[in-house]
């Protein structure tokens, strides 16, 4: 699969030469995408599960009406659902079989796509500027671009988080991309065939710093999965030697999920053996080890990084404020308070949390950027076809699930009454977890292909190995 890289100049480090509040930037230059027509253009810059989302909604609608343009914007050329990161990395999802194609997204869906990576912006003159893309062997495949917007939505996610800890940038996998999750899924099967190879006489140890949804995730897939190896002819490995640790900075594990559920959830972890440490802060990343702050030496010939996250860092560059996560800090409507023509949502957007106390924001988490994608359809829609007011966006937490694999699903559905919830766990839980993936589907496709889809695919997965193999 070829894979493209982001090109900036040599001149400058990439946040040195962004625009900085109104004040154009000539020097970035760029081919100019000049407007095909009058209409109303409304431009969303990265295609995750919100973004995505919301340019299938308001190209079925205004875009479909010939009401205004939608453009989408994304470094990629697919989309997949952020929560299955951790099934492609332990290679109990192929990810080819779960890609949704901007480009005929784009095409059904009546909006356009633009492939790039936007660099920066000229709010004067309503334009953002794309960087330059080049291919793996290095041919130009986009030049720098400038595409004029009247409304702007960011929904650029998150990037992963280091926090300046030595080590991590050099040998430690990060998670947050569907390219991250085929890498480590390589990593490995090369790890594994590693340990088969000196016949199991070297343990095969994996270290994930992070303990909140993706690492408990991850942790129970890799679980799994090597001991799917060991069935597939790497029987070498001695399922014994298979350490898997879990660290975690914080008093317990999935510290943003109700105490319950987090106790279940470890219990469950413990039972399989997978070691979890917890109040143990991550001071330097080795080669093939895990150093913490009270002096352990956590053995790891694979580590994996989901220690935090953040918004990407051009966003502080762009003359909007921000908080300390880089995150831009939005109203009630999801509007910019220094541009009324830029909006933001998702992981990359501080959003007030209407109800709770002053300061609260809404968490970083996929039904919130779903929240939201619906309210910004609706709110667009009605504000350029009906000079409406935009409505106030009040999050509204239905919960968590938290998937163990194959061994467990266990949750907390969050009631309507004082918030209260409901531990739910087995069959029901497992249903409610695979119903939120094809709910977000059934968004970008309509109920049909859906179901047809995954009738293909029960098929194909009749004649395919349980676990990823290459």
């Amino acid at each position: 699969m070829t894979e493209f890289r982001t090109v900036f100049p040599e001149r400058a480090a990439p946040l040195d030469f962004l625009p900085r509040g109104d004040a154009p930037a000539p020097e970035l230059g760029g081919k100019l995408l000049a407007r095909e027509s009058d209409l109303h253009r409304i431009i969303v810059v990265g295609g995750g599960a919100g973004g995505l989302e919301l340019v299938t909604r308001l190209g079925d609608t205004l875009g479909r009406h010939g009401q205004a343009e939608i453009f989408l914007v994304d470094k990629y050329l697919h989309h997949l659902w952020k929560p299955l990161l951790h099934e492609v990395a332990a290679g109990t999802l192929r990810l080819e079989d779960n890609e949704v194609t901007y480009l005929g997204q784009a095409r059904s869906h009546h909006f356009r796509f633009r492939f790039g990576t936007m660099e920066g912006m000229d709010r004067a003159r309503r334009e953002i500027y794309l960087a330059p893309t080049l291919d793996e062997d290095g041919n130009e495949v986009s030049p720098r671009r400038i595409i004029p917007y009247d409304t702007l939505v960011l929904a650029v996610g998150s990037v992963t988080n280091d926090f300046g800890i030595p080590g991590v940038k050099e040998y430690a996998w990060p998670l947050n991309e569907p390219r991250d999750a085929r890498r480590f899924h390589r990593r490995l099967l090369a790890a594994s065939v590693h340990c088969q190879i000196l016949d199991g006489q070297e343990p095969l140890d994996i270290a994930i710093v992070g303990a909140g949804a993706t690492g408990v995730e991850l942790a129970a897939e890799l679980h799994q999965t090597v001991r799917e190896f060991v069935s597939y002819g790497l029987d070498k490995i001695d399922p014994g030697r298979i350490r898997i640790t879990l660290v975690s900075s914080t008093p317990r594990i999935l510290p943003g999920l109700p105490e319950s559920l987090s106790a279940a959830v470890h219990a469950k972890l413990a039972s399989l053996g997978i070691e979890i440490l917890c109040n143990e802060r991550v001071v330097k990343i080795d080669k093939d080890a895990v150093l913490t702050a009270s002096g352990k030496r956590l053995p790891a010939l694979v580590t994996v990084w989901a220690g935090g996250i953040k918004a990407p860092d051009f966003l502080a560059h762009l003359g909007l404020e921000t908080n300390r996560m880089n995150q831009l800090v939005v109203d009630a409507t999801l509007r910019t308070g220094q541009d009324e023509h830029i909006y933001a949502l998702g992981d990359c957007a501080a959003a007030p949390w209407l109800g709770r106390e002053p300061g609260t924001i809404v968490p970083p988490r996929a039904q919130a950027a779903h929240q939201q994608a619906m309210l910004l359809a609706k709110s667009l829609k009605r504000q350029l076809t009906a000079g409406k007011p935009a409505p106030e966006f009040q999050y509204r937490d239905f919960g968590s699930l938290v998937s163990l694999g194959r061994y467990e699903v266990l949750g907390n559905l969050m009631g309507k009454v004082g918030g209260r919830g409901m531990m739910v766990h087995g069959l029901f839980a497992r249903f409610m977890y695979w119903f939120l993936y094809q709910k977000h589907l059934m968004v970008l496709n309509g109920v049909s292909r859906v179901f047809l889809s995954l009738a293909a695919r029960l098929i194909a997965k009749s004649t395919q190995p349980r676990v990823k193999l290459h």
